[in-house]
């Protein structure tokens, strides 16, 4: 009767064994799933904020994910802004703020972002300000901060005195002992904030080729793992929300750590499961699940949050690295192809053209074999349904049953051994009542 039992907890073993196999955790957010996402968020932003002013909401993060994210937006939406800003800037003659110099950042990024010059915005140098590092500075953590990302979006030069390492170098400064940042304490003990930590290691990025850099962004990096909680996401002051989840999967895109790290899935939730609940049927994204807060607010952060992960996973340059940026293309030409469209990204050659799989089930040869895979396979084919994952499944088995045997003739010799071996361990120290 032992017996009997033993060879059944052995055949328990090796079913599970054998569908440990081919079960494997996917990634929860799929490509095409990312795509869709964008492609539906970029058309709620469109109708959202029709004519985008110069402003914290209804303005330059709109423009800045609509332009990074590709989806095909008339030329004339980014003229018709453009022209907005070439005439704020004027009517402030060149002032944009006497105190919060992040405004000059923000329509920095959001001019290069369509292929505009900030460097002549109606006359006006919106880079030269921040070459004026105590006036920079002034607000807080944010003015360095975004400073940085600002003039390395577009490698603009730097006046009037100050330069990236004295911003580089206050920002390491403001670090907290926990590896994270908070708005205004420098260093010490302190509450790290997920969001200031994020922004201040989206800063740092560019600069890991410096050693305290590098180490500062792991501590951060630490920070933020630790601060994540079960369902994927952060909070801040106590509630979870929408943007701090956003602003730290902008910073890992930006340092180009992978979104499904394992320091960043809690509870089997990845930072995308986390901040695609907060987004709605329409494309907008909530600021709490308690539907609280500035929607718009959060909507534009989620909405380029995604259009960053979607970057990367593309293999693109990151959302504030904008050197590859242009204008779109003209009203009269056709708009960009969406990715979900199935023509490729705009600009391609001609000649390259979308194939389908023409041999299913072939698997390339340095996985054949190995526990992943008809996951490994899957994840690299540029379709799926049941023809192909069938095909991948019956590849696969006869490996899989070369293992099943092995690990069953390993299990059906050593499984009685062993365990009369731990019944003697569990006898001899009273392990058992």
């Amino acid at each position: 009767m032992r017996q009997m039992r033993q060879k059944g907890t052995v055949f328990l073993l090796v079913i599970v064994l054998l569908l440990s196999m081919q079960t494997t955790a996917f990634a929860a957010v799929s490509q095409s799933e990312l795509e869709s996402a964008v492609e539906q968020s970029a058309a709620y932003m469109l109708s959202a904020v029709k004519s985008p002013q110069v402003g914290s909401i209804g303005g330059e993060w709109a423009v800045i994910g609509l332009a990074r994210s590709g989806y095909g937006v008339p030329q004339s939406y980014y003229d018709n802004y453009l022209n907005t800003a070439t005439k704020y800037v004027q009517s402030r003659k060149g002032v944009l703020d006497e105190r919060k110099y992040t405004e000059y950042s923000r329509v920095i990024l959001a001019l290069t972002a369509i292929g505009a010059d900030p460097t002549n915005v109606g006359g006006y140098d919106l880079t030269a300000p921040l070459g004026y590092f105590e006036a920079t500075v002034w607000q807080g953590l944010n003015g360095p901060v975004w400073a940085l990302i600002a003039l390395d979006s577009g490698n603009y030069a730097l006046t009037g005195g100050a330069t990236r390492q004295m911003y580089v170098d206050e920002i390491l400064d403001r670090q907290l002992d926990n590896g994270g940042w908070s708005l205004t304490a420098r260093g010490g003990d302190g509450d790290a904030d997920a969001d200031i930590t994020a922004m201040a290691l989206q800063a740092l990025a560019k600069y890991q080729d410096q050693r305290q850099v590098k180490n500062a962004v792991e501590d951060g990096v630490i920070c933020l793992s630790r601060m994540q909680d079960r369902e994927g996401g952060y909070s801040s002051w106590g509630v979870g929300n929408c943007e701090s989840c956003a602003q730290v999967i902008v910073a890992l895109c930006e340092l180009g750590i992978d979104l499904e790290n394992s320091r960043f899935v809690k509870n089997g939730n990845t930072l995308l499961d986390n901040l695609l609940s907060f987004r709605q049927r329409d494309g907008s994204f909530l600021h709490t699940a308690d539907c609280s807060g500035d929607t718009q607010m959060a909507s534009e952060e989620g909405f380029y949050a995604i259009a960053a992960a979607l970057r990367s996973v593309r293999g693109e340059s990151s959302l504030y690295r904008m050197t590859d940026a242009v204008p779109a293309a003209q009203p009269d030409k056709a708009p960009a192809a969406s990715a979900s469209s199935g023509n490729g990204l705009a600009g391609k050659d001609p000649a390259v053209q979308k194939t389908s799989v023409t041999a299913p089930g072939t698997t390339f040869p340095d996985i054949i074999g190995h526990a992943n895979q008809t996951a490994s396979a899957l994840m690299w084919a540029n379709e799926v349904n049941w023809k192909i994952i069938l095909a991948y499944y019956i590849t696969g088995f006869p490996m899989d049953c070369v293992q099943a045997a092995a690990t069953w003739l390993f299990l059906w010799f050593a499984a009685e051994p062993m365990l009369e071996k731990l019944d003697r361990v569990k006898t001899k120290y009273g392990l058992v009542e």
